[in-house]
């Protein structure tokens, strides 16, 4: 066999990983619009059904896992094909968790609407947040799949814009708390779905600095600007 056949066997062996990458993205996607929607809409349905999807995400994660340690030992791949191999697994990984996050959503949920105590407002204190973390992970798959650094940079410095909004509904829920204690056990819920966002929009970013360093040979994870720029940089946590 030549060598051409062996490297364009690995090329579409590698595309068709990736392919399935952007598709477990797309499973992910839903899962989280299905869980927001679910929340505010009070539909029981959506949120059921975001708990039934969560196995699939799973296995997904198990299949891509198991073919990029497969393609590792086989391949045995260049530098630049070895860095978006390491991307593939990382990103499966942060797609996995955004799934977690999704679940955690729709649990809470139940319980809130099990409960029968919305809190007056506190869906829509929750929209920003909600419309970040789905923006930033859908520009996240975005990057991924064009392969985009640039875009990638972008949406890397828009995590400190979720961690402000976390901070947000935070300081609404407290003040839920204080002036009526009734409230205390709902407000919780409502800070632990705005805490998942917040990961959520921690994971997309993550799959961001993996373009970086795919298209680049870059790592930008944990960078900081000087500390008179007094800003933090893209890849802080």
């Amino acid at each position: 066999m030549s060598q051409e056949h062996i490297s364009s066997q690995f090329d579409n062996e590698l595309e068709e990983i990736r392919s399935r990458l952007l598709h477990m993205g797309g499973l992910v996607e839903e899962q989280l619009g299905n869980a927001l929607a679910g929340y505010g809409n009070a539909d029981g349905r959506l949120l059921g059904q975001v708990l039934v999807n969560e196995n699939e995400v799973n296995s997904l994660e198990i299949e891509l896992d198991v073919r990029c340690t497969h393609i590792i030992a086989r391949r045995q791949p260049a530098a630049s094909d070895l860095r978006m191999v390491f991307a593939i697994v990382k990103a499966t990984t942060d797609l996995e968790r955004i799934g977690d996050e999704s679940a955690k959503i729709a649990r809470v949920a139940q319980q809130i609407h099990t409960r029968g105590q919305m809190l007056p407002g506190a869906f829509s204190g929750l929209r920003v947040a909600s419309s970040i973390a789905r923006e930033m992970l859908r520009d996240a798959l975005n990057a991924y799949a064009r392969l985009d650094p640039e875009a990638a940079r972008s949406l890397v410095a828009r995590d400190q814009q979720m961690d402000e909004e976390f901070r947000r509904v935070l300081r609404e829920m407290l003040t839920f708390m204080f002036e009526d204690p009734r409230t205390i056990s709902t407000a919780l819920d409502v800070i632990w779905i705005a805490k998942s966002l917040e990961r959520v929009g921690d994971h997309a970013k993550n799959i961001a600095e993996y373009v970086i360093f795919v298209v680049e040979g870059t790592d930008v994870r944990h960078r900081r600007k000087p500390e008179s720029a007094g800003t933090p940089a893209p890849g802080e946590r």
